[in-house]
């Protein structure tokens, strides 16, 4: 079977780009891609914008798919025409069976975390939240429940200090594409031990990984030490940003982005929660029940994304605390 093997790839997001272009790298013989339709953006919604596997896709001529439903019958009717050995799924969405048992050889998911760890939508995001030392990339066959599939493969990556979601989503994408490429020669040569994930449990409880809404990234700081909120701004940087509100002498608040902070080592000593300290000039704290925590990097709303020393230079903080 060698490379001759017949692959269809699904997935949507840059995340999803490297992993494939590395399998067309290495001579796979990849027949056919599925990502989600077009999505409408613009003032009035009138233009479509393709996901970026669908982008990548069309530039090396592989057929598309872009199914609404995935149970829809002229999409199972196109997807078996394609006559795949192998499927491979990265970021993408939920499989039914349907889709998942087609081909002989299965279909096989890369997860962005060490499984069973962080099921769900925002692995990378919650483990750098919850302030872990290390996450990592996980293959595994496709079973009936989300992320619960015999796990093939794993390879782990530290969590250093200066990382944040989207520096690890980096370097996990170039060690999950490598991942990839791994488990399907192991697949192909008959050598993949598929093996349970309860043989991976130990006596740490499962953390869990759902979806980040709107309230998920609001700093309210009486619930946090200077750590948490720290490990909460990484953790949701660059994308989709923690936020808080800054609110003036007047009491008129207004959403302020965090995008950067740096534990100080200062301790508040009582100072209320939400506290600002400021020389106006080159640094701005916020009070934590422990410990001040510097600001580096915010955005005003209806401003730009900017450095503290740029945002003092115009804006006036007496009287105004974070909430």
């Amino acid at each position: 079977m060698e490379k001759n093997l017949r692959i269809v790839y699904m997935g949507t997001p840059d995340f999803a780009v490297a992993p494939l272009e590395r399998l067309l790298a290495q001579g796979y013989n990849v027949v056919g891609v599925v990502t989600m339709p077009d999505k409408a953006i613009g003032r009035h919604h009138d233009v479509l914008q393709s996901s970026p596997v669908k982008q990548f896709a069309v530039s090396r001529g592989i057929p598309v798919l872009q199914p609404e439903r995935l149970r829809d019958e002229a999409f199972l009717q196109q997807l078996k025409a394609l006559n795949a050995d192998l499927q491979i799924v990265v970021a993408f969405r939920m499989l039914p069976e349907v889709v998942w048992a087609m081909p002989p050889l299965g279909t096989f998911n890369l997860h962005a975390a060490l499984l069973p760890q962080y099921r769900g939508a925002a692995p990378i995001n919650w483990a750098v939240i919850n302030g872990d030392k290390e996450t990592g990339v996980t293959t595994f066959f496709l079973d009936h429940d989300i992320d619960t599939g015999r796990i093939i493969l794993q390879e782990r990556i530290p969590i250093l200090p200066e990382d944040n979601a989207g520096t690890i989503h980096d370097r996990m994408m170039e060690v999950g594409s490598d991942l990839v490429v791994r488990t399907v020669e192991e697949i192909i040569a008959g050598t993949a031990k598929a093996i349970p994930q309860e043989q991976f449990l130990t006596d740490a409880p499962l953390r869990h990984a759902p979806k980040i809404f709107r309230e998920t990234c609001q700093i309210r700081w009486n619930e946090h030490t200077a750590l948490s909120a720290h490990n909460l701004v990484r953790g949701l940087s660059p994308y989709p940003a923690a936020w808080t509100n800054l609110v003036n002498a007047q009491g008129k608040p207004a959403a302020l982005k965090v995008y950067r902070t740096a534990l100080t080592g200062k301790r508040t000593d009582g100072t209320p929660v939400g506290t600002l300290q400021t020389d106006g000039k080159t640094f701005l704290h916020v009070a934590l029940q422990d410990e001040w925590l510097a600001l580096e990097e915010i955005q005003l709303a209806g401003k730009k994304r900017m450095s503290v020393t740029d945002f003092l230079r115009g804006t006036r903080l007496e009287g105004c605390t974070l909430q």
